[in-house]
């Protein structure tokens, strides 16, 4: 069942899904009409999962396609487990689809688990022609953090605590908004673009797109890594990775030589695309270790009144 089947793509209406959970918004709509510097009509937006895609931890992923009209939802934890951090949720799928539910709604209900106010970003897919094919992704990342941090008081979070959260091509996009915060790169519309889109923290989970293998594992030259302007990153991925893992070894060594907080994890086994659906792999309890990490440096600790 989707969710956008059902709910209108603006406000806040809190729908109350358990204790545990909190609660879900509706879909709210990242940009006021079009989406900035969109000329092609796409096919609708539709689930292109098909019965021979393979299964992750025995279980079917929802591939959505044709993404238009970018959105967020807002994943609130119990108001007794709240710690006023939030992350915003980037699901990867190659910037061709996205992978709605093993690396969005599955890992908000984990994040709420913790304490955290989850904010799922439905960004545009598949690439657009003519542009880098993170730029309209792009766009709406940087529109999403100023969005959240704008309705931070409304949204019941600390706007100092703001972290991204990336899977794949999400992880890309997570690291993209983790070392360009200065400049927006579409026409501001409003105050939620006046403020800073530059994530408090960073969590990349099998990233690709960050090293350029014909140029000796160099840092994509989209991510200009600085000691200022990075935030604290955590990284991890499996050796057996065929994304490959100096992905994250080379963006792990860019940080240390900026000077950016960070740690990594690289686990033996675990290929790619596992999301947080726990395997024989120890790859899988990397949820764990993120989950120590947050705890660690302060972003779980709630803030005082």
């Amino acid at each position: 069942m989707k969710l956008s089947r059902f709910f209108r793509p603006l406000g806040v209406f809190l729908l109350f899904a358990g204790a545990a959970l909190g609660a879900v918004s509706q879909p709210i709509a990242l940009w006021p009409g079009r989406a900035p510097d969109e000329t092609k009509a796409l096919p609708p937006e539709a689930d292109n999962t098909k019965a021979t895609d393979k299964l992750i931890a025995g279980k079917a992923v929802v591939r959505l396609g044709n993404v238009a009209n970018p959105t967020l939802t807002i994943y609130s934890p119990a108001t007794e487990k709240n710690t006023g951090a939030a992350m915003l949720v980037c699901p990867g799928g190659g910037y061709n689809i996205l992978a709605l539910d093993l690396e969005g709604t599955e890992v908000c209900e984990w994040l709420n688990a913790i304490g955290v106010t989850a904010v799922l970003l439905k960004y545009r897919v598949p690439r657009r022609a003519g542009v880098e094919k993170h730029a309209a992704p792009f766009q709406d990342a940087q529109r999403a953090l100023g969005l959240v941090r704008h309705r931070a008081a409304e949204f019941g979070i600390d706007p100092t605590r703001i972290g991204v959260l990336g899977f794949s091509a999400g992880g890309h996009l997570a690291a993209v908004l983790s070392t360009q915060p200065a400049t927006r790169t579409y026409a501001a519309i409003d105050r939620a673009d006046t403020l800073s889109c530059r994530p408090d923290f960073a969590v990349l989970i099998y990233p690709g797109y960050l090293t350029l293998k014909e140029q000796g594992e160099a840092i994509a030259p989209e991510l200009p890594v600085g000691a200022t302007t990075t935030p604290p990153t955590f990284l991890a991925m499996a050796e057996d990775d065929p994304v490959r893992v100096e992905n994250v070894l080379f963006y792990y060594a860019a940080l240390k030589n900026a000077k950016v907080p960070a740690e990594i994890h690289v686990y033996p086994r675990g290929g790619h695309g596992y999301g947080l659906r726990r395997t024989v792999d120890d790859v899988t309890t990397w949820p764990d270790r993120v989950a120590d990490w947050m705890k660690a440096s302060g972003w779980l600790k709630p803030a005082h009144h």
